[in-house]
């Protein structure tokens, strides 16, 4: 049996962590949405500033559970937590920014071009993390909770003890992020079940 330890939504207008909003977005902030989160929040990394929206969307959702669960970074060895991602544009929302700096400047961004793979964001946690354990991002039509159950249950079968997982959908005003630890063993928490994911997916911002 495993169990759902934290979980993170974080959508257009709001950010929330086991349930709570910690976050509104001011929409007359000259900072962007993300930013003013990272601020809000005081967090210090500073290559957050030259992540793309993905990646930022990554960084936050983890930062904030690890808050909400910092057994975390204490009680695992740097190859036991599993990384499990997944969403529907892949990388859309930086390759189109990455096609317009060609066409407005006449030469790509080498800055976005790094980001042209969803998987990125994966590198980017793990290397804050140092989290050397499985991974995966997926492309799917659709959140499908059975895909992070299976997946999962196999990786925490394996050496994994804990896995990070995620519905990173971000593409031009849309904003769809939902983050959850999944660990193996867990005192007052919820059972990882599809009834369970279910019901926190219906009370967040992800599209089903």
């Amino acid at each position: 049996m495993s169990f759902i330890t934290a979980y993170c939504h974080l959508n257009q207008e709001y950010c929330a962590v086991n349930g709570g909003i910690i976050s509104r977005r001011d929409k007359q902030a000259q900072d962007p949405w993300f930013k003013q989160i990272y601020k809000e929040q005081e967090f210090a990394y500073p290559k957050f500033h030259k992540m793309d929206t993905l990646a930022q969307a990554g960084f936050l959702g983890s930062e904030l559970i690890k808050r909400a669960a910092p057994a975390l970074l204490t009680d695992y060895n740097d190859d036991e937590v599993a990384l499990i991602f997944a969403n529907s544009a892949s990388s859309a929302d930086t390759d189109l920014r990455f096609i317009r700096s060609y066409e407005q400047n006449g030469s790509p961004s080498p800055s976005l071009f790094v980001y042209t793979l969803p998987n990125i964001v994966l590198g980017e946690l793990a290397i804050l993390n140092k989290w050397y354990g499985e991974n995966m991002f997926a492309v799917l039509p659709k959140f499908v909770p059975d895909f992070f159950l299976n997946y999962t249950q196999i990786l925490l079968s394996g050496g994994s003890k804990a896995a990070l997982c995620g519905w990173l959908e971000i593409l031009g005003d849309r904003i769809d992020a939902f983050l959850f630890l999944i660990e193996k063993e867990a005192s007052h928490a919820m059972e990882f079940s599809r009834e369970n994911l279910e019901s926190l997916i219906a009370t967040g911002p992800v599209t089903q």
